[in-house]
């Protein structure tokens, strides 16, 4: 057992883009995402992904055409086979629960 602390974690980064698996817990994983700007089309053919924002503001777009934006502490889950992307507000912390190894498919950019 180990104590982990994000907001210290997150903070030792620098990068525009760094999407690390901190912890996994029986078939899933936590991933810490630290990034800017907007993230490719894709879905994940086996897996449901959970976003919880822990600092700053993310827009996650989704192929019909809808836009949610979450803010602190507000979390979306994004169904298996949904195709969507990422976009940051700024700098942006977001907690990611999906299956350990999620397959990644991209796709190409949608319009709705």
């Amino acid at each position: 057992m180990e104590v982990v602390d994000l907001r210290a974690h997150q903070a030792t980064i620098r990068e525009s883009y760094r999407n690390d698996v901190l912890s996994n817990v029986n078939e899933d994983c936590l991933r810490l995402a630290v990034f800017e700007g907007e993230y490719r089309w894709h879905h994940h053919p086996d897996s449901d992904e959970l976003f919880l924002v822990v600092a700053g503001r993310l827009q996650i777009d989704l192929a019909d055409g809808e836009t949610v934006e979450l803010s602190e502490w507000q979390y979306l889950v994004v169904p298996a086979g949904t195709v969507h992307r990422t976009r940051a507000i700024g700098r942006t912390v977001n907690a990611t629960f999906e299956r350990q190894g999620a397959r990644t498919v991209f796709a190409e950019a949608s319009d709705g």
